[in-house]
């Protein structure tokens, strides 16, 4: 039922971005791996392609508008619509420091990338969403952004205070309210997605949750009915609190 649909995700050569693209393509998505690095970004698109998933590359850098620009355009020629936006691209920022001691310019490097790259990313792609039948846009997010789990120092990450990452994915859930808002009755239902400490790069492996679990929310969210929600943050037990 999805032979005929495209889904962009972000930062898709490696970790949760890949295991996303994946899991839709083995659904029947025609998927479009957005990556920084051309090389990284071709070799993923074509391990997908042997394992029969219909992929393909596509230099983007969510900081970089001249990137953004030309992709939008190159989807819009290629396939004049996008189905699934799923925003997977992130920075952590490190692991933090004592609030009181980040210093402004790391804010402002995990912000350009996990928020305003985000806003630029599907304001660009937005006019190709619109252009299918019922677009679908993801925020990769985490529950380290989920104000009432931070704020509960009983909470699995209560006592972690990772001013840059956490307040990024705040926002970023903020984010998400806002666009699912806007695209009320547009057919375009914006979620956030909370994949769990999964073993990545992103953290040095120290993650107890696989890539493929950490994806299922992603791809549920992807493949909402039309009668879907919007506007929420889930896991894949279902919604966490904001």
């Amino acid at each position: 039922m999805f032979e005929d649909k495209v889904a962009l995700i972000t930062g898709a050569n490696k970790g949760i971005g890949f295991e996303i693209a994946k899991q839709l393509g083995v659904l029947g998505f025609t998927v479009i791996i957005g990556a920084r690095d051309t090389v990284r970004g071709a070799r993923a698109a074509g391990l997908l392609r042997s394992l029969g998933v219909s992929a393909s590359p596509l230099d983007i850098d969510v900081t970089d508008a001249t990137t953004i620009e030309v992709a939008a355009k190159a989807i819009g020629d290629q396939y004049g619509h996008l189905d699934v936006l799923v925003n997977n691209a992130g920075i952590s920022g490190g692991a933090g420091a004592i609030p009181s001691r980040v210093p402004v310019e790391l804010m402002r490097l995990v912000y350009e990338t996990n928020v305003f790259g985000v806003v630029a990313i599907t304001n660009a792609m937005l006019p190709l969403l619109l252009g299918a039948p019922a677009g679908r846009v993801v925020n990769m997010s985490s529950g380290l952004g989920s104000l009432t789990l931070s704020s509960d120092l009983d909470s699995e990450f209560g006592k972690l205070n990772i001013l840059a990452y956490q307040s990024s994915k705040a926002a970023l859930n903020s984010v998400t309210v806002a666009y699912a808002k806007e695209l009320h009755g547009s057919g375009i239902l914006v979620n956030a997605a909370d994949p769990g400490f999964t073993a990545t790069d992103f953290n040095n492996h120290r993650g107890y949750r696989t890539v493929e679990q950490a994806a299922t929310i992603a791809v549920r969210l992807a493949c909402l009915k039309d009668d879907g929600p919007s506007g929420t943050f889930q896991n894949e037990s279902g919604h966490v609190p904001w």
